[in-house]
């Protein structure tokens, strides 16, 4: 009824539309094949999160809607495909606010011997002709700010922005904790880096307006991801910032069967918290102990960028059905 009587409204899921077509037409043109993998999974993986629980009835098995398709295209990259991404539906058990659905869609892409700082120049190339494009210049209004888009946007290191907006040095962990205290974070059970990045969620992301990459975060928030050469605590990802949300997530993949498993292992020690994995992925070590050639991997959430580049500020309004809560039932 809203697309019936709103124009807005339809012009919104148009330009969605014209976005995510756009987006696949630059990958096709620079040589990526886009690519299928299963929804339904025996074991989940390639993020931090809840899934949700199915059963199949004929296998007597459960399974789980995925909350990465990550394992399953780095598969592809082993049998031989060099260049693949998938725009996705990934399921996660978790809230419902303005910058999060339980449903929700994601470009997830991988080049083998790419790094992520060929991630990083395909990521600013895709969002700015996009923005060019559908946005009638470099320039976006959101939430009352001018987002800037022009070329080259803002690097910083995690351990810079760390330094500068707290304070203290993210290799002190009696600082860290100590600021962790001041700001009223629970930090029973939790490894340093983890209550690091909330202070950095508290701390750093109200900051990071303007299109902002933010370099090598700490190797343990990092399982799947390669770690530097010259400075193993970092790991070789970054995240893009964009009016103070996470748009796109990337890595200098991991290919060492041996780290990934002992990695993976870790994550399983911490399942009781609810955050990881339940068992270990032998088929995809499997499929590393065959030969992954080096990549590098990039993650972008369409429904945020579509916010972003359309000035809305719930992720509702992108989305054509997006989870409601139930009305409360008449007495």
């Amino acid at each position: 009824l809203d697309l019936m009587s709103n124009p807005e409204t339809m012009e919104l899921a148009r330009k969605r539309i014209a976005i995510i077509e756009h987006i696949r037409d630059s990958l096709r043109a620079k040589g990526f094949s886009e690519v299928e993998t299963p929804m339904m999974q025996p074991i989940y993986g390639g993020a931090a999160a809840k899934p949700f629980i199915t059963h199949h009835n004929a296998l007597g098995i459960d399974l789980y809607l995925r909350i990465s398709p990550e394992l399953y295209l780095k598969r592809l990259l082993v049998g031989g495909m060099e260049k693949v991404f998938e725009i996705n539906r990934n399921f996660r058990n978790e809230g419902i606010d303005s910058k999060h659905n339980p449903e929700f869609t994601m470009l997830e892409l991988y080049q083998a011997y790419g790094d992520y700082n060929v991630m990083r120049e395909i990521t600013e190339e895709l969002i700015t002709t996009a923005v060019q494009r559908h946005c009638g210049g470099l320039k976006v209004s959101y939430d009352g700010v001018e987002i800037d888009f022009t070329r080259p946007w803002r690097q910083a290191t995690y351990e810079e922005l760390v330094k500068e907006y707290a304070g203290i040095s993210m290799r002190d962990s009696s600082a860290v904790r100590k600021k962790a205290d001041e700001l009223g974070i629970e930090q029973a059970g939790k490894a340093d880096a983890v209550i690091l990045n909330e202070i950095f969620e508290q701390l750093i992301e109200p900051h990071l307006v303007q299109p902002t990459f933010v370099f090598d975060y700490p190797v343990e928030l990092c399982p799947l991801t390669r770690p530097k050469v010259d400075d193993p605590a970092l790991a070789e990802r970054f995240e893009l910032y964009i009016a103070c949300m996470e748009i796109a997530n990337a890595y200098t993949e991991l290919n060492d069967p041996a780290i990934q498993e002992a990695n993976f292992s870790q994550q399983l020690a911490g399942e009781q918290t609810g955050e990881t994995m339940r068992v270990m992925d032998e088929d995809f070590i499997t499929a590393l102990r065959h030969g992954m050639p080096p990549a590098g991997g990039l993650g972008i959430g369409i429904d945020r960028l579509i916010m972003v580049l359309t000035g809305r500020t719930t992720i509702r309004d992108v989305i054509l059905f997006p989870m409601l809560r139930p009305e409360a039932k008449k007495t």
